[in-house]
């Protein structure tokens, strides 16, 4: 199983200055993603920074971190699979944010676990492997 990582867990990085690859080693053998959601998520980021020295500090640690893991695009299956969450939680009256629906399927379609520091709404997801990394 591999692990995609939720941008919770990488501003936490940033924020702390933790070096990111003390949480990836120990899983050498699981393939480690960011999905294409967080790579927006982590550069809207960098995009709101007011001033000039924090913009280029978040900015070399986002582009480190996205040099750093392949980025998983939203393919049909991930479409798929967000169509029947967002269906199912509505249902439930157990919405997600948006965002983060788009991460759960992109686990539920890809068979992976999500590394992430807001388990509290990660929780309502049926069936969604999750790790808290912080």
């Amino acid at each position: 199983m591999g692990v995609l990582i939720d941008s919770s867990v990488l501003i936490h990085f940033e924020r702390s200055r933790t070096d990111v690859s003390e949480y990836v080693h120990g899983h050498e053998e699981e393939d480690v993603f960011l999905s294409v959601i967080t790579a927006s998520e982590l550069l809207h980021g960098v995009c709101r920074a007011a001033d000039r020295k924090v913009r280029a500090t978040r900015l070399a640690f986002v582009e480190a971190a996205l040099a750093a893991f392949p980025i998983l695009p939203i393919d049909l299956r991930t479409a798929r699979s967000h169509a029947q969450l967002w269906a199912d939680l509505a249902r439930e009256g157990q919405m997600i944010g948006i965002h983060d629906s788009w991460l759960a399927a992109t686990c539920l379609a890809h068979g992976l676990r999500l590394a992430t520091s807001n388990l509290r709404e990660f929780a309502r997801v049926p069936g969604l492997d999750v790790e808290q990394w912080t």
